[in-house]
């Protein structure tokens, strides 16, 4: 209870509009949720404009022609794409509401950690599932052309994309990406995360490339 007390208000259901539908959460291909995952995340100084920014994976909302995310009170609010990182999988969102920052680890995971994902698991709201961290620093997984993945049995199913995955005090240490399974897009415990030292150098880069927060 310790850990969802301290994550989950950071974590919010993203629902991107698909192409030829006319309202959010409908229209994804089939076995794909329609919906995914966002975690707030602290840009702290580099912040130039009022709202709040939200991590989630590019694949979520790269196709989508409008994006409404509900926040863990249960208010919807539009979501505008910002940022996109097509080879590190990431994409960030921008909301005019303050939302409350996930508290970023100071540690690295480590394998045999305790590990939470905070996930919209088939579009049915943000739920809460634990395990280990069952491998690190993982690359040429074959999601991404650029990886440094962690690997969780942390249960994950569709819709997760775009979670949090969080140590036992609730700090954010990767954000939930991938599945792998050979037959079925369902929990086969070998989960992904991309790690925060990724999504650091992420948002280093679109800095680099002209995009401002």
């Amino acid at each position: 209870p310790q850990t969802w007390d301290a994550a989950n208000r950071s974590v919010v259901v993203v629902e991107p509009t698909w192409p030829g539908f006319a309202r959010p959460g409908f229209g994804a291909p089939p076995g794909v949720a329609p919906a995914g995952t966002g975690v707030v995340y602290p840009i702290g100084q580099m912040a130039t404009a009022p709202g709040s920014y939200i991590l989630t994976a590019a694949h979520v909302v790269v196709k989508a022609e409008r994006i409404e995310v509900t926040d863990s009170s249960g208010v919807r609010l539009e979501a505008r794409l910002h940022g996109l990182d097509l080879a590190r999988d990431i994409a960030v969102l921008h909301v005019e509401a303050s939302l409350e920052p996930v508290v970023l680890a100071e540690v690295q995971a480590l394998v045999g950690m305790h590990v939470c994902a905070l996930v919209n698991a088939f579009g049915l709201g943000t739920s809460f599932t634990c395990g280990v961290v069952s491998a690190v620093q993982l690359q040429n997984v074959g999601f991404n052309e650029i990886e440094d993945f962690i690997q969780t049995d942390a249960a994950v199913n569709p819709g997760a994309s775009g979670g949090a995955l969080v140590l036992a005090d609730g700090t954010f240490v990767g954000m939930l990406d991938g599945i792998f399974t050979k037959e079925a897009d369902i929990d086969a415990g070998v989960n992904f995360a991309v790690s925060l030292d990724l999504i650091k150098e992420s948002l280093a880069a679109m800095q680099a490339a002209g995009i401002r927060f």
